[in-house]
């Protein structure tokens, strides 16, 4: 294993707090009825969350279903003082979940057989699996959760458990892009068990999204590192790392990476099932 592949990459996570009262109010915060954009600077201790069933713990919810918006899926970024977790994490038997290490270090139980996840670590934990996080070490952990409602079908088995890093996946390069556009993938895309997806994007300095993407998956965006100007529906927005994105489905998008470094995002998108037909607890007709 080279040099560049032992060094721990570094990751944006928030460390809360409030700006002085001496500072400007004006920030980046949009919301649209095609997107959000929710920037690092918002992400300061009064708009933190507490959680049933965790001790040590304060969370910013980045986003949550939204009825006429994007409703498959919650995206949270989670704290742990040293000591907090939960022995009882997920309390929606229905819940899928994927966890993402941005800073210290996470310990995820599950079946009898504990799992330490560094940054870049990656968990997938299917519905019902009776998982427990704890932060084991003398500094704060600060990770990613991803839940979503597991879409079962019938005669296709629920996914199983897994952990990785993404520092030993080799990343896809799009085609045509000689690797200056790439996707780090956990999940094979053409496994059929797995209704969401969680991958992390690269692009090199001056790469770009050559076309507004429109589509019907959701999404959310976490700037993991770097800088770029994001289209979104009709906008051109800068973002940097610590910034969230927050799609609705069909909503336009496209990217320029600004450089100097790397622009690389952690990305949810939902896949692999039909289109729901009709509304909520309104009966269809019988055949």
């Amino acid at each position: 294993m080279d040099m560049m592949k032992m060094a721990e990459r570094t990751y944006y996570a928030p460390q809360g707090g409030h700006p002085g009262q001496s500072e400007l109010l004006t920030g980046r915060a949009v919301f649209t009825q095609a997107y959000a954009v929710i920037p690092k600077g918002v992400m300061q201790d009064i708009v933190t969350s507490a959680l049933p069933f965790w001790d040590g713990t304060r969370v910013w919810v980045l986003s949550r279903p939204l009825s006429g918006f994007a409703e498959t899926f919650s995206q949270y970024i989670v704290e742990l003082a040293p000591g907090g977790g939960s022995d009882h994490p997920e309390l929606d038997a229905a819940a899928e979940g994927a966890l993402f290490v941005v800073e210290g270090e996470l310990s995820v139980s599950l079946a009898g057989k504990k799992h330490s996840l560094r940054p870049g670590g990656f968990a997938f934990l299917p519905p019902a699996s009776g998982w427990t996080v704890r932060n084991e070490s003398g500094g704060a952990v600060r990770f990613h959760w991803i839940r979503k409602t597991y879409d079962a079908v019938d005669g296709i088995d629920t996914p199983q458990a897994f952990f990785a890093n993404e520092q030993d996946i080799a990343p896809s390069p799009m085609p045509g892009t000689e690797g200056r556009w790439a996707t780090t993938r956990f999940v094979d895309p053409a496994d059929m068990r797995h209704d969401m997806h969680v991958t992390i994007v690269t692009l090199e300095p001056g790469a770009v999204i050559p076309f507004a993407e429109t589509h019907v998956m959701e999404h959310g965006l976490y700037v993991l590192e770097g800088k770029a100007v994001y289209r979104l529906n009709q906008d051109w927005v800068e973002v940097e790392a610590g910034d969230y994105m927050w799609l609705r489905a069909f909503c336009p998008q496209a990217c320029y990476a600004g450089g100097p470094g790397k622009f690389r995002y952690l990305l949810y998108k939902d896949v692999n099932r039909h289109a729901k037909l009709g509304s909520a607890g309104v009966a269809r007709p019988t055949p």
